[in-house]
């Protein structure tokens, strides 16, 4: 009965992969780092938050590549603890919802600081007894009023640094809970292109001005090496311009344009 129960349960969550890809053009996958229940629950309306074993994703949507092919860019991303998010909303909405919710975790032995963790001056509130944690750490301290204090701020941890016994116990003995976890945006995915999250963020502005250094790059290339392009050619009869005007302002040329600079000229 378990085996049948089993059965069922993983050909239900093929059929509701397949249709939800059905309906939503777009998808987001996330690394769940904890349980980010809050998260979840965020998106509740507006998007679908897909769950399970890499091995049935891959499977799910291998099975419906036939009829589906730019899914197959998604595969190379099912690994670790990850899972989907779909919608047809908004993505950078759908985004930010997912991830404006973070919990609050201690810092344990053995885990990697993903960030600077400082521990500010202040009294401790602990007994002389503890001094030797923060001797171990070469903390600065004196006794005040029968309690450790702390001198200055002390940056105890770097991103990347590997957090050992003593910077864990001291965190949890100071109630510092210096790291958050929740769920990340890995890569997106809409209408067949795979993309980084972080292209979210850019705006119609952000084009046009990349698009306009971009034309300007390429004029002032053409004009150096005296190559005319569409961009360049207005410069080209700009400097033209201003070229028969320095010529007629020191000769007996005339032309309407020349006229009016020779005629501030004189009044200069």
């Amino acid at each position: 009965m378990g085996r049948e129960d089993k059965t069922s349960w993983k050909s239900n969550y093929f059929t509701k992969l397949i249709i939800i890809q059905n309906v939503s053009s777009w998808a987001q996958t996330m690394s769940a780092q904890s349980k980010c229940s809050k998260s979840v629950f965020s998106l509740r309306g507006s998007a679908v938050v897909l769950m399970g074993k890499n091995t049935m994703m891959r499977k799910a949507i291998k099975g419906h590549l036939e009829r589906n092919p730019p899914l197959e860019k998604l595969l190379p991303h099912i690994k670790g603890n990850v899972g989907f998010v779909f919608t047809r909303g908004d993505l950078a909405d759908t985004r930010d919802k997912l991830l404006e919710n973070k919990v609050r975790a201690p810092a344990r032995a053995g885990a990697i600081a993903p960030l600077s963790v400082v521990i500010p001056a202040q009294n401790t509130g602990l007994g002389p007894e503890k001094t030797s944690f923060f001797q171990a750490l070469s903390i600065p301290t004196r006794i005040s009023k029968g309690t450790i204090e702390i001198i200055n701020d002390v940056h105890i941890l770097k991103p990347g640094d590997k957090v050992g016994a003593s910077e864990a116990t001291l965190l949890n003995m100071l109630n510092i809970s210096p790291f958050s976890y929740g769920l990340q945006v890995e890569q997106v995915y809409d209408s067949g292109t795979v993309f980084a999250p972080a292209i979210l963020d850019i705006k119609p502005e952000d084009l046009r001005e990349t698009f306009l250094a971009g034309v300007a790059n390429l004029a002032a290339i053409s004009l150096s090496i005296g190559y005319p392009t569409t961009a360049s050619v207005p410069h080209s009869i700009a400097n033209g311009f201003r070229n028969l005007l320095a010529i007629a302002v020191v000769t007996d040329v005339e032309f309407k344009e020349a006229a009016t600079i020779k005629e501030l000229l004189k009044d200069s």
